[in-house]
């Protein structure tokens, strides 16, 4: 059974970072950060479309990685 959660774990942790890198980016580039670009930092814009999709995706990941993690732990005692 803890080979199993951890096989598991390791394979969601891989499409856990493939789907953080996947995400958009919210800023166009460091430079911009720097030269004033930054202005609309604080206003907020809701994610739509695929941007929305890989958020929920990434957040339901990270909580499964994190239970499967207590889990293991628990298992192991």
């Amino acid at each position: 059974m803890e080979h199993f959660i951890l096989t598991t774990m390791i394979i969601l942790g891989i499409i856990l970072v493939i789907s953080i890198m996947m995400q958009p980016s919210k800023q166009q580039d460091a430079l911009s950060a720097l030269s004033g670009g930054g202005s609309d930092l604080f206003q907020t814009q809701k994610s739509r479309g695929f941007e929305s999709v890989m958020k929920h995706a990434t957040a339901i990941m990270g909580v499964i990685w994190l239970l499967l993690g207590l889990l293991l732990m628990i298992l192991q005692k």
